[in-house]
């Protein structure tokens, strides 16, 4: 909850938000931010966390710096797995809640959005030119986002915590609303409308937006249809953060190794759920990291959806392994996480406790030593490996390699340029997105021709028993 200056109507609208309705079990917190205020709203603001300790936590800006602002601090101080963008106001009724909520909570949405103009039993008649430009702007946002929005400029938004924690605010004021739909239509959301009451104020009733945030939202809209900056950086390396933009490149990935895929799955190194929005959910999906930064974000994400499990694991730890012995996992998912490991062989040796005799692993790693360069080292890999070099390290852990077959072959060009000559450490934004629009070419190229690739993905099948003495990796 954002606000600036709204003292005549916070105490109103915060006592609503607290006796709202909430599924059976379900808590609530109220995360108030108070936008440099020069009527007492923050005074009010702290006499009310006084009143209800525990349910509401209040934090300043020491200056106005506008609503998408005020929104971006509320999203870093949150906590909770859902998220309702409530104004502190009384033109959005918090009774409307359990419709807003309802989406979200039955696991059918990621993105819930009151609209103002779905029909309803009553709404309060409203200036005309006003809701002839909010309809102008849900329309150019749906021309450029290919959503089917009634009212992409309302206030009432909910979302799943791990999407809205993941989506940079760039916008200061109102251009919020257009900025958050062009992201998460980016990010492919699944996105619900549900009909709300709304009790909109005039400006002589404290409204605040005006003609030059239309203009603005305008541009945002434009803006944003160009660029996909739909990832927060602060979740991983920067390298990371770039490959985040390639949607296209992990839905190719995904279908490389599902024909490989058994019913009980685990995956190792998820990170935030790139690859595993992916992975088949068959009897059961374990998702796992070492970073509980991004273990918080995959519980938020998936945390109603039925047959999924999240944990730590580090391949360093026979402790963590030892947690996922009785799960009967039939296969193991570690892309492109083998490479980050110190003691490569003995990760594989504990990766091959975690299955059933004759359980899967399905292994991706970067491929050609002669290709290490600063790209690898900021991302932290110890390696590259060789086709003779995996297959030797894999079969001394305990696996039976039945497949190995090279992957994604245009990345060695861009790759080799930008990482070994040019000395690069990022791959960059543009560069990642430019190569994630070429996938569906690149797919049919891998298709029809046996071309090399700068990956390597590995099946392997778990033995009866566990090898005895060392086995040397074979990287760079």
């Amino acid at each position: 909850m954002a606000a600036y200056n709204e003292r005549p109507y916070l105490r109103r609208c915060i006592e609503r938000v607290l006796a709202a309705p909430l599924p059976d079990g379900w808590d609530r917190e109220i995360v108030f931010v108070d936008d440099g205020s020069t009527d007492g709203t923050l005074e009010l603001a702290r006499e009310l966390e006084r009143q209800y300790p525990g349910k509401i936590r209040v934090f300043v800006q020491e200056r106005n710096q506008g609503k998408g602002a005020a929104i971006a601090r509320a999203i870093r101080e949150m906590r909770g797995q859902l998220a309702i963008i409530q104004d502190a106001d009384l033109e959005y009724d918090p009774a409307d809640y359990p419709i807003l909520l309802r989406p979200l909570v039955e696991g059918l949405a990621d993105v819930v959005y009151g609209s103002r103009f779905v029909p309803r039993q009553m709404r309060r008649v409203l200036n005309f030119h006003h809701e002839l430009g909010n309809r102008f702007l849900t329309f150019l946002s749906n021309l450029c986002t290919g959503l089917n929005l009634t009212d992409m400029e309302t206030g009432y938004k909910a979302f799943r915590a791990d999407i809205l924690r993941t989506i940079p605010i760039r916008s200061r004021r109102f251009g919020i609303e257009p900025e958050l739909t062009a992201k998460i239509a980016h990010r492919r959301c699944i996105v619900y409308e549900v009909p709300i009451n709304y009790h909109g104020r005039s400006y002589l009733e404290g409204k605040k937006i005006n003609w030059r945030d239309g203009v603005a939202a305008i541009w945002t809209i434009l803006k944003y249809a160009v660029i996909d900056d739909c990832y927060e950086t602060r979740y991983g390396h920067a390298i990371l953060a770039d490959l985040v933009q390639g949607r296209r490149f992990h839905e190719w990935m995904a279908s490389r190794l599902w024909p490989h895929l058994g019913d009980r799955i685990l995956e190792v190194g998820a990170g935030i759920g790139n690859l595993s929005r992916h992975l088949p959910r068959r009897e059961l999906l374990v998702l796992t990291d070492r970073d509980p930064e991004y273990l918080r974000l995959l519980a938020d994400a998936w945390w109603h959806v039925e047959g999924v499990r999240i944990g730590p694991l580090d391949l360093n730890s026979d402790e963590h392994v030892a947690k996922y012995r009785d799960l009967a996992l039939d296969t193991v998912v570690c892309a492109n996480v083998l490479e980050h490991v110190a003691d490569d062989v003995g990760a594989l040796r504990r990766m091959r406790r975690l299955l059933v005799p004759g359980g899967r692993l399905v292994l991706v790693v970067p491929q050609y030593p002669k290709l290490f360069c600063r790209y690898d080292r900021e991302l932290g890999h110890y390696r590259r490996y060789t086709r003779e070099g995996l297959s030797r390290v894999v079969e001394g852990a305990g696996f039976r390699v039945v497949h190995l077959e090279p992957f994604n072959f245009p990345a060695i060009f861009g790759w080799w340029f930008h990482g070994c000559v040019l000395r690069r450490a990022r791959i960059g934004r543009f560069s990642m997105k430019l190569f994630d629009l070429g996938v569906p070419i690149f797919r049919r190229l891998e298709r029809w021709l046996p071309l090399p690739g700068i990956s390597l993905i590995c099946i392997a099948e778990a033995a009866e028993s566990s090898p005895i003495g060392p086995v040397a990796s074979l990287g760079a």
